[in-house]
């Protein structure tokens, strides 16, 4: 187990309510009753604040946290999302409790309408999806427990993860390259990033649109942390176009006003496959036509998302053919596939470790999710700047995957020293590390607990 050594932060930023405790055993405690305090009967909400519903990515991870402390919740916590599972394949990013009130968050079960729809569940979703990592995280968490339990879990799931790759691998392959397309920027799960910024211009809205609706994330958060009013606009007018179209994916290219392929989602993609084909192997099915996938997605990526000239990934922008021009934290992010290639895995080593990340073996600073040296780098607003535990987690992860357990023994501790100043919060100031949006934040916790307990250098899962 690590012992991290933890450095106190030189002011005191939590809020009340929430702890900063600065000991192993005390983090671990925090933790813990995060994750117990955001449990409700079969999933864990993000937070008691701002989400109070079943978010897609969010689960995955918070599995992962699970896995440590109960096992049981582990699986269940994924069974649950999966329920809501769509009759095509997709997960959507968010499932409804139906014993909240539909103006407790928007937008709500009403504006996405999903019970009109053809093939959703019966439970109120979104029909969105986000980022893949439920079969990374599934693999992760039987690893981390494995039992007789546990495997008879992951055999019931494998089915419908095959399903979720399914789906995205062909309904979502809007540029035919072998790549899946997000349809929102949502769907990145890197909201607000500045690598849409190009995409969502193109797309019409007034910020006077928000005047029929009321924004609860402004309620529990100062709005200069948050998207902008013409941003959330956008956000509903692309919902609003594939909503119209009952969440069809076919023909998306002649009508969406949103279609951008995304390295962070494409490389959960590819590693999906690969941790498929663990899964595969481990439950008696045939692990090769994962491996293959797996292989053409990385070959894929690397063919349409990195970029020579300046050496990292961004996203294409299907609707002008382009690569978006921002240096975000998504170029980072392809280090999950275990398969990338040593050039594409050195540019990023040069890229993370550059002062625009400032990636080190002693990190001076949290790993930002945009590039810090950026004129529109934004340390307080959301994906624009602070830094997020569970791309950081992602990161090391790939860190470990090439051989580098140096680099992410740097990041690990620093994202133990986050929560150790100011507790498990939503996301962090890139600078100072204090916490930021919501507080007692569930995939904090969750993947906090899990480098706490890592062995230093251990192969990842």
């Amino acid at each position: 187990m690590v012992r991290w050594a933890v450095t106190p932060a030189g002011s005191d930023t939590t809020p009340a309510g929430d702890t900063a405790p600065r000991d192993q055993g005390s983090l671990v405690a925090l933790a813990r009753a995060t994750l117990d305090g955001n449990w409700e009967h079969d999933h864990t909400v993000p937070s008691r604040t701002l989400y109070p519903h079943q978010w897609s990515w969010d689960s995955a991870f918070v599995a992962i946290g699970w896995a440590h402390l109960r096992p049981d919740r582990a699986w269940t916590e994924l069974t649950s999302l999966f329920d809501a599972q769509w009759r095509d394949g997709r997960v959507p990013h968010i499932v409804f409790n139906p014993a909240v009130a539909d103006s407790a968050y928007f937008p709500g079960p009403r504006f996405w309408a999903s019970a009109t729809v053809e093939g959703a569940p019966a439970t109120a979703t979104s029909g969105l999806v986000q980022p893949p990592v439920h079969a990374l995280a599934a693999w992760h968490a039987y690893r981390r427990a494995p039992s007789e339990y546990a495997r008879a879990a992951l055999g019931r799931l494998y089915p419908r993860l095959v399903a979720q790759q399914r789906y995205l691998t062909t309904r979502r392959d809007v540029g035919g390259a072998g790549l899946a397309s997000i349809v929102h920027p949502w769907e990145s799960g890197l909201d607000n990033s500045p690598a849409w910024d190009d995409p969502l211009a193109a797309v019409p809205a007034e910020a006077a649109v928000l005047r029929a609706y009321r924004r609860r994330d402004i309620v529990h958060a100062a709005a200069a942390h948050r998207p902008t009013d013409l941003d959330y606009a956008r956000y509903v007018a692309i919902v609003t176009a594939y909503r119209a179209a009952n969440y069809r994916d076919d023909d998306l290219i002649d009508r969406h006003p949103f279609l951008v392929e995304c390295p962070l989602f494409n490389a959960a993609l590819g590693a999906a496959e690969s941790a498929l084909a663990h899964i595969a192997e481990e439950i008696g099915a045939d692990p090769g036509p994962h491996r293959q996938r797996a292989a053409r997605i990385t070959t894929a990526l690397v063919d349409r998302l990195y970029d020579p000239t300046t050496g990292t990934f961004h996203p294409r922008d299907l609707r002008t053919g382009r690569l978006t021009p921002a240096r975000t934290v998504l170029g980072l992010t392809p280090l999950i596939l275990p398969d990338l290639p040593p050039r594409q895995v050195e540019a990023i080593l040069v890229e993370a470790g550059s002062p625009r990340f400032g990636l080190a073996e002693r990190m001076a600073r949290p790993l930002p999710s945009h590039d810090r040296t950026a004129a529109d780098f934004e340390p307080l607003r959301y994906w624009r700047g602070p830094s997020w535990m569970n791309i950081n987690w992602l990161v090391r992860r790939g860190l470990l995957a090439h051989g580098q357990p140096r680099l992410a023994v740097g990041l690990g501790t620093s994202m133990v020293e986050l929560a150790a100043t100011a507790g498990c919060h939503e996301y962090f100031h890139p600078d100072t590390g204090a916490g930021l949006g919501s507080p007692a934040f569930s995939w904090t916790a969750a993947l906090l607990l899990d480098t706490l307990t890592e062995d230093q250098g251990r192969a990842p899962c």
